[in-house]
């Protein structure tokens, strides 16, 4: 399995860098996971509604733009569908055996992700009604695939 994890905003701080590559590790007998951070728009405090709408379209056209055709692409929104790590695993162990071999995961900048990216995406996920660091997406993001893997492999892995 191919799974890109696909990122707008630079990932500054060292903490969250080494868990990230702990979990890239840790996932490497799994699939073969790729990392793409994305440039973010500068966005003043306070936008008006087309401002947003215009950072998330320029953000959004930067993530169309590295996911093919034959990629299952999984958004991270709020109101997407929360799922249990067990039913999180059943997802993935499903794509695979259906054929999806490339999984692109979206992690938007701090306003979100654009309608067009919403649009291509297969499915939308949301990890829970709080709204978390979208750099600190990536290493959680990480460790649920990671413990879809053990799950799926019936691997101990702690609860």
């Amino acid at each position: 399995m191919n799974i890109s994890i696909i990122a707008v905003g630079k990932l500054k701080e060292k903490y969250l860098k080494q868990g990230i590559e702990e979990y890239l590790k840790r996932l490497s007998p799994y699939a073969k996971v790729r990392i793409v951070e994305l440039a973010g728009e500068k966005a003043p405090e306070n936008m008006s509604e087309a401002e947003m709408r215009e950072v998330k379209r320029k953000e959004g056209e930067r993530i169309l733009s590295n996911i093919g055709r034959d990629t299952y692409v999984i958004t991270l929104e709020i109101s997407g569908k929360m799922l249990t790590s067990e039913k999180f695993a059943v997802k993935l162990d499903e794509l695979t055996t259906y054929g999806n071999s490339k999984i692109a995961f979206i992690i938007g900048g701090s306003i979100g992700i654009s309608e067009e990216v919403q649009k291509r995406s297969d499915f939308a996920l949301s990890f829970s009604k709080l709204t978390f660091p979208h750099q600190m997406m990536r290493m959680i993001l990480l460790e649920q695939v990671y413990r879809a893997f053990r799950i799926i492999r019936h691997e101990p892995y702690h609860k």
